[in-house]
């Protein structure tokens, strides 16, 4: 099949960045409303439920998926159970800009993670777009001001999203090894509920430490409950099924230049719905970044 990008292919991959910084807005608004790792939680458990009439069989016996639940476990683990509940958590001090930001480094944290631990040799070319993807990601954990580097003054939001974002760069890694179940990996629905199947476990686990270890409390509203069915439609299944079709058809390098949208809709959803206006920083980082990871790609 020939890769090439057409306005139908553009408007799919359009759909996932907007709807991932949705989801960053909706974790900011929802501070005090329900703990970070819970709603991390409730998103999945709603997936699970909603995916049930489309994947359902994964669940039985002699799908594959218990014969592999190993490899399926450290998915779960490191895709639902650690990469949202991450971001939710960095949620809780940072803006939605700044998370999305850094975020939009996991290019360089995959090809990090490919050198040290997958044996993949990095170019001369790559290095340089490494740096400067770095240089932008530091011009936003320093808020624009170059000194504030020399201190070190970081928010806990600001590392939870860099630990989020090198949870995805392994677990994008271990996507490419060998060991799924074929007829679960040829089904976009089959494939994620193995993987939220897995996840639910990790996120229970997470959600009872955080209950154990702080008093938080759940406050339901219809508002709570609207945006749990956001994040669970939209950023976990329809994000998920957009950005598998676009990438079919486009390939993953010209997808991965739309993922850098998420940002630039962060920015524009903080300042609509929350008063975060960017600041020229902001403009800074998010043209090191994509910068950076033209000069990476480009062959």
């Amino acid at each position: 099949m020939t890769l090439r990008l057409t306005p139908g292919t553009a408007a799919l991959l359009t759909v996932p960045p907007l709807l991932w910084a949705g989801n960053a807005v909706i974790g900011r608004l929802l501070n005090g409303m329900v703990p970070p790792v819970t709603l991390n939680l409730l998103r999945w458990l709603l997936a699970f439920v909603i995916l049930l009439p489309l994947a359902g069989w994964v669940v039985r016996r002699g799908s594959g998926l218990w014969t592999h639940w190993r490899r399926y476990a450290v998915l779960g683990l490191l895709g639902v159970g650690c990469y949202n509940a991450l971001q939710y958590l960095a949620l809780t001090t940072s803006t939605p800009l700044n998370v999305t930001l850094v975020a939009a480094s996991s290019p360089v944290w995959m090809l990090a993670t490919g050198a040290l631990f997958f044996g993949q040799r990095v170019s001369g070319r790559q290095l340089a777009g490494a740096v400067l993807s770095i240089a932008g990601v530091l011009v936003v954990l320093c808020r624009g001001e170059l000194a504030l580097l020399l201190q070190v003054r970081l928010v806990p939001g600001d590392f939870y999203v860099l630990l989020a974002t090198a949870a995805w760069a392994v677990y994008s890694w271990l996507l490419t090894r060998p060991g799924d179940v074929p007829a679960i990996r040829a089904d976009w629905a089959a494939f994620l509920m193995a993987q939220v199947v897995m996840g639910l476990g990790w996120s229970a686990l997470f959600a009872a430490g955080e209950w154990a270890v702080t008093e938080e409390q759940i406050h339901w509203s219809w508002p709570l409950v609207a945006a749990l069915v956001y994040v669970a439609v939209g950023p976990a299944i329809l994000a998920y099924r957009c950005w598998g079709m676009g990438v079919q058809r486009a390939g993953p390098n010209v997808a991965g230049f739309f993922a850098n949208l998420t940002p630039l809709f962060a920015a524009v959803m903080s300042a609509a719905f929350l008063g975060e206006l960017p600041h020229l920083y902001h403009g800074l980082a998010f043209a090191l970044i994509v910068g950076g990871i033209v000069i990476s790609s480009t062959r």
